[in-house]
């Protein structure tokens, strides 16, 4: 397929959103369709409908990095134990291959079997037995009413905030170390701490919201990094539940909903523009997401954007976790300004932590280093290929992006090279997208009354 991109000082990058374009393209006249599905809990299901060469044309290796791309983008935004392919068994075999234990993709059927607790599949089917979507979308959040614990919990800090009828009348930051910790009471006591100073500021207590970094299902905790020292069976016993048991000691009866910080962030973010189809990304130590989606309600999606591909090319950094190549965490994250430091000729001492690595850069950003530019100009174009390939996906009328990589300057030029992308390749999509940076004080005030604003009281 011919690709045509933006110069990057990455020169073997090809951002799928371009492939995807490519291949709609070259299959026009003559495709086959195919539709490729993810199924989780309760049977929610997300699908993706394409075309790709028909079966036997010598292009069956094609169609299958194509769609194997595509299967493992709509994994990790959507979650699922199940992949269902629908109008080509050639590439339903050959994703049944790759997506297995001790398979190409060993990594992600191993993560989601653990998170939804069953065991990873996938199906075959006609194309006139596709799935169609089934959506667990609800509409949680936006309750200001009453009396409210808003609490967030990160990796460096915890905040938590008393919320009375949509106001923090008081809030807090204490600094903890949850991922270095293997004892699961240091994590429990923490929280409870947090929960009853806020609580000790009001009269009463109405409901408690959490926003949390990780994978959350019924309010239960499924995979978090915040417990990344935890032995297996600590975890099961004393954190699965540790929220909802840390709410019963505010009160038995007290509604309490827990959400992935990502969604959080962006129902914070569609608070304070007053819209819908919001999606935030933070880029940070990785790439998270959120998503609210054009009802303004929360998906219950993984939105888990550190995995999802961006770069087609083989020969892409691989991530170490994960062991694939070309996905978001190395691009849009302090990893993505450090491996291109390289291509801007900026030496950076191997002794230094990833972070302080990112000052480094940033530094030299502030002083009006050109190579620092080059950075952010390259992953500010990254961005603008990748929200047009996330829009295959989402349904998106603002992108709010925010995290230490973002800070200064750079992130300014980033956004701006982002919307020129957008403007010149894609051009039906920059008159429908936003793009904005939400100030750090509104971003952190905005967060606690949005968790707060969780739980419905009933």
């Amino acid at each position: 397929m011919k690709t045509e991109i933006t110069t990057f000082l990455d020169k073997k990058c090809i951002p799928l959103s371009v492939v995807v374009r490519d291949m709609r393209e070259a299959t026009k006249e003559n495709g086959q369709d195919i539709v490729i599905a993810v199924e989780r809990h309760n049977g929610y299901t997300s699908t993706y409908k394409t075309r790709i060469f028909p079966d036997g044309t010598g292009h069956d290796e094609e169609n299958f990095r194509f769609i194997e791309r595509i299967a493992k983008t709509l994994l990790w935004i959507a979650g699922g134990y199940k992949i269902i392919i629908a109008g080509s068994e050639t590439v339903g075999l050959k994703i049944k291959e790759a997506f297995k234990i001790g398979g190409l993709r060993h990594f992600d059927v191993d993560f989601m079997q653990h998170i939804y607790e069953t065991t990873f599949s996938v199906e075959i089917r006609d194309l006139k037995d596709a799935p169609e979507d089934k959506s667990s979308a609800a509409p949680i959040g936006r309750h200001l009413e009453g009396c409210r614990i808003g609490f967030d919990a990160g990796g460096s800090d915890r905040k938590v905030s008393a919320v009375v009828d949509g106001e923090s009348i008081y809030s807090e930051e204490v600094v903890w170390f949850p991922k270095t910790n293997s004892d699961p009471e240091y994590h429990y006591n923490g929280i409870l701490e947090a929960m009853k100073t806020a609580a000790s500021k009001m009269p009463r207590v109405d409901a408690i919201g959490i926003s949390s970094a990780g994978v959350y299902i019924n309010n239960r905790i499924m995979n978090a990094s915040l417990f990344l020292k935890v032995s297996e069976e600590d975890f099961e016993k004393k954190v699965k539940n540790m929220y909802i048991d840390v709410a019963r000691q505010i009160g038995e009866n007290i509604p309490v909903t827990v959400a992935n910080d990502g969604d959080v962030t962006a129902l914070a973010g569609a608070m304070e523009l007053n819209d819908d189809s919001v999606l935030g990304i933070a880029m940070g130590t990785s790439e998270a997401g959120g998503y609210i989606d054009p009802q303004g309600n929360i998906t219950g999606w993984l939105n888990e954007l550190a995995f999802v591909p961006f770069d087609f090319c083989e020969e892409a950094m691989v991530d170490e976790w994960s062991g694939d190549y070309g996905c978001g965490v190395k691009y849009f994250s302090q990893d993505g300004v450090i491996k291109l430091a390289p291509y801007a000729n900026i030496e950076l001492d191997e002794a230094l932590s990833p972070a302080e690595k990112l000052k480094v850069v940033q530094k030299l950003m502030a002083e009006g280093d050109e190579r620092a530019a080059a950075i952010y100009e390259t992953i500010g174009a990254y961005f603008g290929y990748a929200i047009a390939y996330y829009s295959e996906f989402y349904s998106i009328k603002h992108v709010l992006i925010m995290g230490r990589v973002t800070s200064g300057e750079g992130g300014v030029i980033l956004l701006n090279r982002a919307q020129e992308v957008l403007n010149r390749e894609f051009p039906d999509l920059a008159k429908s997208i936003k793009l904005h940076i939400p100030d750090e004080n509104s971003r952190r005030v905005g967060q606690s009354v949005a968790a707060a604003s969780l739980p419905e009281i009933k």
